[in-house]
């Protein structure tokens, strides 16, 4: 059966200036924009340790998960050294929803960019059953 094989890009709509928008994940986020006004992130370039890997779930329609964002996303963003990334994004008066916390599969924040979208975090780890929670 022919099947999906990975997330090849994800895309939504400003709710303002799209460039003002974007210029704030390059600044904030570390995302280089390509000419086309998006960025291109390439999985070589993601040094963590597990491999690789991106996950995708639903969630219930009553789910407080995305709060306080009212967005029906969260996109969970992979980065390289979370903690230094959050020093940088409470020097820039960044909102921080919560975390770091630290899981088995990695430490983990959640933020809001400008339009009031949550945004999560991942400085992602190999699996750890020892660390597993719960």
């Amino acid at each position: 059966m022919a099947k999906v094989t990975g997330i090849g890009g994800v895309f939504f709509k400003s709710r303002g200036d799209r460039a003002a928008l974007a210029e704030w994940y390059r600044q904030h986020l570390g995302m280089t924009l390509e000419e086309f006004g998006g960025a291109v992130l390439r999985w070589p370039d993601d040094k963590a340790n597990d491999g690789g890997l991106t996950v995708w779930a639903l969630a219930e329609p009553d789910s407080q998960w995305f709060s306080p964002s009212d967005a029906p996303f969260m996109i969970n963003y992979r980065v390289d050294d979370l903690e230094g990334l959050l020093a940088n994004l409470r020097e820039a008066g960044v909102t921080i929803v919560s975390g770091p916390e630290t899981h088995e599969n990695g430490a983990f924040a959640w933020i809001l960019d400008p339009e009031g979208n949550k945004l999560e975090l991942w400085q992602p780890m190999a699996w750890d059953r020892e660390r597993r929670a719960g």
